[in-house]
C-alpha cells in the first residue's frame, strides 16, 4: 500500500535475487524513485512505478521504456500481470483536491488495462482499495481496503461487482497474494501484537500465523512451485507501518518445513517488494534497494 509521495534526492537499484545460488544481481540503477517490480510472465520483463506512472525494462538490452495508462497518471506501488500475461492491474488515485494532497493516496482504485498499455478500466468503485493478488485462474483480485473499520483484506470479481471481506480481527492487515494452487492467499496482520505473517483460505477460513518474531513482516509472496515465499521484514519494530529507507531483510519461508533464511539485508522497505515479482520459473524474484543522495 503506498502512503507516502515520491521521495526526492534517492538512488533506486533494481536487483535479482537467485535462490539457487543466493546471489544478488543489479539489474538497473538510477538517480530517481522506482517501486515495486513485477517481472513479466514471458520472464523477458520487469514493470516497475515512478511518479505516478508505470515504466517497462528489458532484461537484456536494460532499456526502460513508458507505458501508457490513459487518465491514470498517480499510479502507486500496488500494481501487477495477470496469470495469462494479457492484462495490467494498477491502482491509482484521482486529481488531488487543492489543500488535501496530503490524504490523495485514500482516493486510491483498482483498475484493468491491456498489457501493452491503453485505458484503464474500473474494478473497485471504493477508495481506498489497493490491488496486491491474482488468483492462478485469472478471475479474482485481492487487495487491502479501508472501509469503515480500517484496512482488512477484500476480494472481488475481476469484472467488478459486489466486494468480499476475509478479515475482521483488530489491526491493520496488508499484502494478500495467491498461493500457486489458489487456496491459500498469504497476508500480513498486526492482529496478534506484532506484523506478522499469516495464511488462511481464499475464502476467509483457517487463519493461521506464521512468523513470530516482531521484526515488522510485510509483503508475502509465494512462488510459482508453491514450496516457499519470500518476504519483507524490517529488522526493527515499526508498529503497523511500513515506511520506506529503513533497514530491511528478505526472508525465505520454507512452506513444508516452516523455516526461515535471512537471504540479504539492505537499504528499503515502501516500495522494495510491496506486489508479486517471481520470475515464471520461480527460481528468482526481483526487488528494489535505495540509496540517499
Amino acid at each position: 500500500m503506498q502512503v507516502h509521495g515520491q521521495i526526492t534526492d534517492i538512488k533506486s537499484t533494481v536487483e535479482i535475487y537467485d535462490i539457487t545460488t543466493g546471489k544478488r544481481e543489479v539489474v538497473y540503477s538510477e538517480s530517481a524513485h522506482f517501486e515495486a517490480p513485477n517481472w513479466s510472465r514471458n520472464g523477458n520483463f520487469l514493470i516497475l512505478n515512478s511518479g505516478g506512472k508505470l515504466f517497462r525494462l528489458e532484461l537484456d538490452t536494460k532499456k526502460k521504456s513508458f507505458i501508457n495508462t490513459g487518465f491514470a497518471d498517480r499510479i502507486n506501488n500496488d500494481h501487477g500481470i495477470s496469470p495469462d500475461g494479457s492484462q495490467l492491474v494498477i491502482s491509482t488515485s484521482d486529481m488531488p483536491k487543492p489543500g488535501d494532497e496530503h490524504n490523495n493516496w485514500l482516493t486510491s482504485k483498482i483498475y484493468l488495462l491491456p498489457a501493452e498499455g491503453g485505458v484503464p478500466q474500473i474494478v473497485t468503485n471504493l477508495a481506498p482499495s489497493f490491488w496486491h493478488g491474482w488468483s492462478p485462474d485469472g478471475q479474482t483480485l485481492a487487495y487491502v481496503a479501508s472501509r469503515k473499520e480500517g484496512f482488512d483484506i477484500y476480494t472481488i470479481d475481476i469484472n467488478g461487482g459486489d466486494e468480499k471481506r476475509l478479515t475482521h480481527e483488530k489491526g491493520h492487515k496488508d499484502g494478500p497474494d495467491y498461493s500457486a494452487d489458489g487456496v491459500y492467499i498469504y497476508y500480513n496482520s498486526v492482529q496478534s501484537g506484532s506484523m506478522e505473517i499469516w495464511r488462511m483460505k481464499t475464502d476467509g477460513s483457517q487463519k493461521v500465523q506464521l512468523t513470530n518474531d516482531r521484526f515488522s513482516n510485510w509483503f508475502p509472496h509465494p512462488s510459482p512451485n508453491g514450496e516457499v515465499l519470500v518476504y519483507l521484514s524490517y529488522l526493527e519494530d515499526q508498529g503497523a507501518d511500513h515506511p520506506a529507507m529503513k533497514q530491511v531483510a528478505l526472508k525465505l519461508f520454507d512452506i513444508r518445513t516452516k523455516t526461515i533464511k535471512t537471504l540479504c539485508k539492505f537499504t528499503g522497505g515502501q516500495g522494495s517488494i510491496n506486489v508479486p515479482s517471481w520470475s515464471p520459473d520461480g527460481k528468482k524474484f526481483a526487488f528494489v534497494s535505495y540509496e540517499a543522495q
